[in-house]
C-alpha cells in the first residue's frame, strides 16, 4: 500500500505518517513535506522518484504526471486499467494526504501583493484531491488533519479505511477544494473588477427545533468569516437552545448594543426595543431599561454592553426574560442566573472592528445583499432648522434617541428623556401611527410614576422624514421639546413652521435609517 503527502498545514503530519509506516506502508512525499518527514527518522520516497522527473518552475510543477494521476485515478475493478497501468509503468496509490497552500492567510494580510497572492494558488493540490477523491471506491483521500486519527483506526482495525469513510472523505475533499477555488476566484474576480457573481460559505451550527412557526423547518449556519457582535461564536453559559425567534431578536438587540460606548442596556420584543437606556453603570442602565416598559420586557431578550454583576443579576432574575447577553458575567451573576434552568445566557465578542460587514437577506428566488448601517450621524446643534434651538442638556438625548430610532422597524418613532425610552413606535403603515403610539406609551409611562407629560420636556426621533406636519402637532400635545428627523421632505417647511409655532427645536441630520 502506498501514501502520498504533500501538505501546507503540517500539524499531525508527522505522527499520521509514522503510523502508516508502521502499519506496512510506503510514503511518497513532496518538497517540505518530504523534509520534514525525513527530519523525523522516516524512510520517504521522493516524488521525483517516482515520476522519473524533477520538480520544476520552482516547485509549480511536480505532482502534474500520469505516474501520480494514474495511480489515483486507475480503477481496481477494470482489467483494462489494470493493464493500463502494468504497461506504463505506473503503480496504486491507495492514500492521499494533501491540504493546500494558505491562499486564505495570505490575501489577509494587509501589504499583500497579487504577485504574492497568485504565488499561493495551489494547482497540484486540488488536482491530486480531485482525483483521489473521484476514485474514492480505491482511495482514501484525507485533507483535514482531524480525520487522521480516525483513518488510521480503521486501517488498524481493517486493513483499510471502510467504503463509507471513504465516501465520507471524499465529500470532504471536494468541499475543500470548492472553498478553496471560491476564495481564489473571489480575490481574482475584485482584482478584475467583476461583480456579476456572489459566493457565500457558510458552516451548519446547529440544526433548530423549527422557524418561525412549529410547522417550518429550520437550521443555524454560520459564516465562516468571524464578527464581533454575532450569536454565530456567541458561547451559551447556561438553558435551552436558541431557537429561530430567539436568534432572530438577539441579533437585533446586539446590534442595538453596538451603537454605545457608555453603559447600556436593552430589553427587546419580536426584533424592536422595548426599553432602552444609557446608565452610570450596568446596575444603572438595567432598572431604567426596565422601567421604559415593565409589561413588553416579559419574556424578552436583554443585551448590555457591560458584564453582568450580582446585583444586576439580583434585579434581572425576578423578571421572566429568555435571554440576557453580555461580554461576560461576573461568577457570582453566573451562578445566580443558572439556578434558572431554562434562562439563556449568552457571553458575546464586544470587540469593535469598525468594519461594515455585509447583509445577506433572502427573498423568493434571489438574495438582498448590503453593508451594515453602521453609521449614525452626531447630533449637534448646528443641525437646527428652526427658531427655537435645543437646549445644551438636551443634546446627550436627541444623540441617544437617534441611535435608538434606526434600530426601530419603519415607520419609527422614539421618545426619550434623560437617556431612556419612553415610547416606541414601530412598524407602522404610516409615521403618524407611530408617533400616536410611542406618545401615548410615554405618557403611560410618566403618569405612573405621578408626573405630567406635558411637563416633561420629552425628546423624538423619527428614523425618516415627515411627510405632513401632523407629528409635530401631535408631538406638541404630549410636551414634546425638541425633535431628530433626516429632513429632505417636500413639504418640510410645514413641518418647520409648526415646530416653531409651538416651541419646539427641530433639527435635520440629512441621513435617513430605515430598517425594514
Amino acid at each position: 500500500m502506498r501514501a502520498l503527502f504533500s501538505v501546507s498545514d503540517k500539524a499531525g503530519v508527522v505522527e499520521f505518517a509514522s503510523a502508516l509506516k508502521s502499519l506496512g506502508w510506503d510514503i511518497i512525499a513532496t518538497g517540505g513535506t518530504m523534509k520534514l518527514l525525513k527530519d523525523a527518522g522516516l524512510e520517504i520516497i521522493n516524488i521525483s522518484d517516482v515520476t522519473g522527473f524533477p520538480e520544476i518552475c520552482d516547485g509549480r510543477v511536480k505532482t502534474l504526471h500520469p505516474k501520480v494521476h494514474g495511480g489515483l485515478l486507475g480503477r481496481r475493478d477494470l482489467e483494462s486499467h489494470r493493464q493500463q497501468l502494468k504497461e506504463n509503468g505506473i503503480e496504486y496509490i491507495d492514500l492521499v494526504c494533501v491540504n493546500l497552500y494558505p491562499f486564505k492567510e495570505t490575501i489577509a494580510k494587509p501589504d499583500v501583493t497579487m504577485e504574492d497572492a497568485v504565488e499561493h494558488i495551489d494547482i497540484g493540490g486540488p488536482s491530486m484531491l480531485r482525483s483521489a477523491a473521484k476514485n474514492w471506491a480505491d482511495v482514501t483521500v484525507v485533507c483535514h488533519p482531524e480525520d487522521y486519527g480516525k483513518v488510521i483506526d480503521e486501517i488498524r482495525e481493517h486493513g483499510n479505511t471502510t467504503r463509507e469513510t471513504r465516501l465520507e472523505l471524499s465529500a470532504k475533499a471536494y468541499t475543500h477544494t470548492a472553498e478553496y477555488d471560491i476564495m481564489i476566484a473571489t480575490y481574482m474576480r475584485a482584482q478584475a473588477g467583476l461583480n456579476e457573481k456572489l459566493f457565500l460559505e457558510y458552516d451548519l451550527k446547529q440544526s433548530l427545533r423549527y422557524g418561525e412557526n412549529p410547522h417550518q423547518q429550520a437550521k443555524f449556519y454560520a459564516s465562516v468569516e468571524k464578527v464581533p457582535y454575532s450569536l454565530a461564536t456567541a458561547e451559551q453559559l447556561n438553558g435551552k437552545e436558541l431557537s429561530y425567534n430567539n436568534i432572530q431578536d438577539a441579533n437585533a438587540a446586539l446590534n442595538i448594543v453596538r451603537e454605545f460606548d457608555e453603559p447600556f442596556c436593552v430589553g427587546l420584543k419580536h426584533m424592536n426595543p422595548c426599553g432602552a437606556a444609557v446608565g452610570k453603570d450596568v446596575v444603572d442602565a438595567w432598572k431604567k431599561t426596565f422601567e421604559a416598559d415593565k409589561v413588553s420586557i416579559f419574556g424578552g431578550i436583554v443585551a448590555t454592553n457591560r458584564e453582568v454583576n450580582l446585583e444586576a443579576a439580583e434585579l434581572m432574575k425576578p423578571v421572566f426574560l429568555e435571554i440576557i447577553m453580555a461580554p461576560s458575567f461576573s461568577d457570582d451573576a453566573l451562578a445566580l442566573l443558572r439556578t434558572k434552568k431554562n434562562l439563556r445566557l449568552l457571553k458575546v465578542d464586544m470587540t469593535r472592528d469598525g468594519k461594515p460587514h455585509r447583509q445577506v437577506v433572502s427573498v423568493n428566488g434571489g438574495l438582498l445583499v448590503q453593508d451594515q448601517d453602521l453609521t449614525a450621524e452626531t447630533v449637534v446643534p448646528e443641525m437646527c432648522v428652526t427658531e427655537t434651538k435645543p437646549q445644551p442638556e438636551d443634546m446627550a438625548d436627541l444623540n441617544f434617541a437617534w441611535h435608538i430610532v434606526k434600530h426601530v422597524k419603519s415607520n419609527a418613532i422614539v421618545v426619550v428623556k434623560n437617556g431612556m425610552t419612553y415610547g416606541v413606535g414601530a412598524g407602522q403603515m404610516n409615521r403618524i401611527g407611530s408617533a400616536e403610539i410611542a406618545l401615548k406609551e410615554a405618557k403611560a409611562t410618566i403618569e405612573a410614576n405621578a408626573g405630567k407629560v406635558e411637563d416633561f420636556g420629552l425628546i423624538l426621533a423619527s428614523d425618516g422624514f415627515f411627510p405632513f406636519d401632523d407629528c409635530v402637532s401631535l408631538a406638541a400635545e404630549y410636551g414634546v421639546k425638541a425633535i431628530v428627523q433626516p429632513g429632505g421632505s417636500i413639504r418640510d417647511e410645514d413641518s418647520i413652521r409648526k415646530a416653531n409655532g409651538n416651541g419646539i427645536a427641530m433639527l435635520f441630520t440629512g441621513n435617513r435609517h430605515f430598517k425594514h
